[in-house]
């Protein structure tokens, strides 16, 4: 029998006035109780029901049907949920059952009371926290593994997810002009993937001064100098702390008027220190000098790290290349996938030219751990268990090709020219040089610019967040997603342009 589909209602306005919040509904009370049972009993009724969901689908069926009515709708929506969805939520602040509810019950509390507090992120019409879209191929190969529920830790335990990490950590050097062998750890972001890189760092630089950290630790090693720009990611410095690198020894360079570290200001580089460069400013989106700084470091036996989250990919591409040149000469490299790629969450990768010392910082042992000749995943992350989130860059990779990252990216960056354009003539100052997806942008003085900011985000037909640039609030917007199109930056501008006018603007 056919699931009906949820008939989820019509999204309301964006200019409309918020619905009057509702009281929440009771929430999903224990399942009946049940006559007393042995434990054995017990047991093997828990697995009667779910071999019986196993076998019934209708579970399924109803969690997709909710699904595909969520997707009819993302597009159209308000990009952030009203006062009315927010206060919904209050249907989850319930103790815990003592028996467990209905499964299908489950399902329907999660669509009712979270589909319509979800932020719009898949579509068209969100722009913060360099947060992608998902494209529809990689969202499909998530729900297919998430069935399959894999882990690739180790070949022995998924020879499949061993064999396609292997596939993509090839493409990925190909794709990016990387050295040929360069390795790949699939983490959960830019953040334990900037991890990685500086563990591995941290590995051979000591390990050049005839220091085993793994078998020594920290105390009475030689001490190790990070140098970064003063705009560097905040994560450079949660890394630093975590690998006991010490914020102290963090040397922090003026950037220039783009947010880019300055060259001619690095200090001497030397075989103890980690140099970190961006490829895409978190704010401006601009690029560092790769060519001459990584030069500089390999010369002087420093290690150079590329914090690549979103802009990394501008190395597949034709049209951007002149932003990354020289970007292979790095030693290791972090990026995101679901961020310009547009891979659900959550997927990240740490690349790394030297893999003996990726594995060497992320190795452990153990007499129940089976090693093969084949790829184990865990040697290139820090966690054992993990998400087989490889599978989703692979299915992005296949279906876009090299071709389609191309455009995929264009698209990007001519919708980020778009939208400075119309917001320069708007009113709005563009702070930045729209290099790749970035834009930044303020109205007068800081209040105003919040003001505007704060007023855009509740009408919901956009949203953006903020951020400091140069000592001014700024407005960040980040073009993120495959499903914006040329009028969802003309309906978000116009948005922009109406909170700016109803602020005095």
């Amino acid at each position: 029998m056919t699931t009906p589909r949820p008939q989820h209602p019509a999204p309301r306005r964006s200019d409309a006035p918020p619905a009057r919040p509702q009281a929440p509904r009771p929430p999903i009370a224990d399942a009946a109780a049940a006559p007393e049972l042995s434990d054995a009993a017990a047991q093997e009724a828990l697995r009667a029901r779910m071999f019986a969901q196993l076998e019934d689908k209708g579970l399924f069926r109803a969690a997709a049907a909710r699904a595909f009515a969520y997707l009819d709708t993302i597009m159209e929506r308000r990009v952030f949920p009203d006062d009315a969805a927010l206060a919904g939520l209050a249907a989850f602040d319930a103790p815990l059952p003592e028996r467990g509810a209905p499964a299908e019950a489950l399902i329907e509390l999660l669509d009712r009371a979270g589909s319509p507090a979800t932020v719009a992120q898949l579509g068209g019409r969100y722009f913060g926290f360099v947060n992608g879209s998902a494209l529809p191929p990689a969202l499909a190969a998530r729900w297919l593994t998430d069935v399959w529920d894999q882990n690739p830790a180790l070949h022995v335990i998924s020879p499949v997810l061993g064999r396609i990490e292997a596939t993509v950590e090839a493409w990925l050097a190909q794709l990016l002009g990387l050295p040929r062998g360069t390795a790949a750890g699939f983490v959960s972001g830019s953040s334990t993937a900037i991890f990685a890189g500086l563990a591995a760092a941290r590995w051979r630089l000591l390990g050049r001064a005839g220091w085993d950290v793994n078998r020594k630790g920290l105390a009475g090693a030689p001490a190790l100098r990070v140098v970064a720009g003063e705009q560097a990611h905040g994560t450079v410095a949660k890394a630093a702390q975590l690998l006991g690198l010490g914020l102290d020894n963090v040397e922090r360079v003026p950037a220039d008027a783009q947010g880019r570290i300055r060259a001619d200001l690095v200090p001497e580089l030397d075989e103890r220190t980690i140099l970190i460069l961006q490829a895409g400013n978190v704010n401006s989106g601009a690029f560092d000098d790769f060519a001459d700084l990584c030069a500089r470091a390999r010369a002087a036996g420093a290690w150079t790290h590329v914090d690549g989250a979103f802009g990394l990919w501008a190395a597949a591409t034709r049209r951007f290349a002149h932003l990354t040149r020289g970007v292979e000469l790095a030693d290791s490299w972090s990026v995101d996938g679901h961020k310009t790629l547009n891979t659900p969450y959550d997927c990240g990768i740490a690349l790394c030219a030297d893999p003996e010392a990726l594995i060497g910082a992320m190795q452990t042992d153990g007499a129940y751990i089976h090693w093969s000749a084949e790829r184990d995943g865990m040697r290139t992350t820090p966690e054992m268990s993990r998400r087989a989130r490889a599978v989703e860059l692979w299915a992005a990779l296949a279906f876009l090709g090299r071709e389609g990252v191309e455009t995929l990216l264009g698209a990007l960056h001519d919708n980020a020219l778009r939208f400075a354009d119309a917001l320069r003539a708007a009113g709005f100052e563009v702070l930045n040089d729209v290099v790749f997806n970035q834009v930044l942008v303020a109205c007068g003085d800081d209040a105003r610019t919040e003001a505007v900011m704060r007023r855009v985000q509740r009408e919901g037909e956009a949203w953006a967040g903020g951020t400091t640039w140069r000592g001014r609030k700024a407005i960040r917007i980040s073009v993120c997603s495959w499903a914006t199109r040329p009028q969802d930056v003309d309906r978000a501008a116009a948005a922009f342009a109406r909170a700016l006018r109803a602020e005095g603007g």
